[in-house]
């Protein structure tokens, strides 16, 4: 079994929304992600798509496109964007699912998931430079990071459960949307919940256009690696065990 990340599909199977505003990359995506999913994944693979999976703004909005994600290879592991409007709770996404034979998707919320070689966790975080956000009215941006956190910890504590439980001690690797560092801002809070809990690789999204950027850079000891599709070639991008 091999394990892939790719973030920031931006799924939009009826295509009202256009990711053509970020550049010539963005042409025929969908297609483009297909594609190139099909010639590198397997179906006894995993691939973690931490966050912007799809546009839809309700979960019923999103059923074409969770369809289109589960016809692809591979389990996929889904966690939650800034721009995951339609995501629910647990159990009605669950349910939605389940109806509609969505077999292959699980959810990265709050747990964590045991696989061959590590164990992998992680929630949406916080991009929290102010003058980088976009949001319309007041925003209390340290009550969204403290939520933040207390969702990364209680996945980290399920990862360390599995750790206690499998016996291993397999690496555990964190997945989420935005980044905890990124162009010399520092997400403290974030980075200080990978430190105590001895995380040494961290996977984000969110990140589109500055593909003169390194995908890898390492922060106090901590790797961190972007895995957003425009970025990656929108191509599922391999993780080996030897890169943790």
């Amino acid at each position: 079994m091999a394990l892939f990340a790719i973030a920031d599909l931006h799924l939009s199977s009826d295509g009202s929304k256009s990711m053509e505003v970020f550049g010539s990359r963005w042409t025929d995506y969908m297609q483009k992600i297909k594609k190139n999913w099909t010639a590198v994944v397997d179906p006894e693979d995993t691939v973690i798509v931490p966050g912007d999976i799809s546009w839809g703004l309700k979960l019923e909005d999103a059923r074409n496109d969770l369809l289109f994600l589960d016809s692809l290879p591979g389990t996929k592991l889904i966690g939650k964007g800034n721009h995951d409007f339609w995501w629910s709770t647990a159990s009605k996404m669950r349910a939605m699912m389940e109806e509609n034979d969505i077999r292959s998707i699980r959810l990265l919320y709050n747990n964590a998931y045991l696989l061959d070689d590590c164990i992998v966790c992680g929630t949406r975080g916080w991009f929290v430079e102010e003058n980088q956000q976009h949001t319309v009215g007041s925003v209390d941006y340290n009550r969204i990071v403290n939520r933040e956190v207390i969702r990364l910890r209680m996945s980290l504590d399920a990862a360390r459960k599995l750790q206690r439980e499998n016996g291993n001690n397999l690496p555990v690797l964190v997945f989420l949307h935005f980044p905890p560092v990124w162009n010399g801002f520092v997400c403290r809070e974030i980075v200080d919940v990978l430190h105590e809990y001895g995380i040494k690789s961290c996977y984000f999204g969110h990140i589109h256009g500055a593909y003169y950027m390194p995908r890898r850079q390492e922060f106090e000891g901590i790797e961190m690696i972007l895995c957003a599709a425009d970025a990656i070639g929108f191509s599922p991008m391999p993780i080996y065990a030897s890169d943790f």
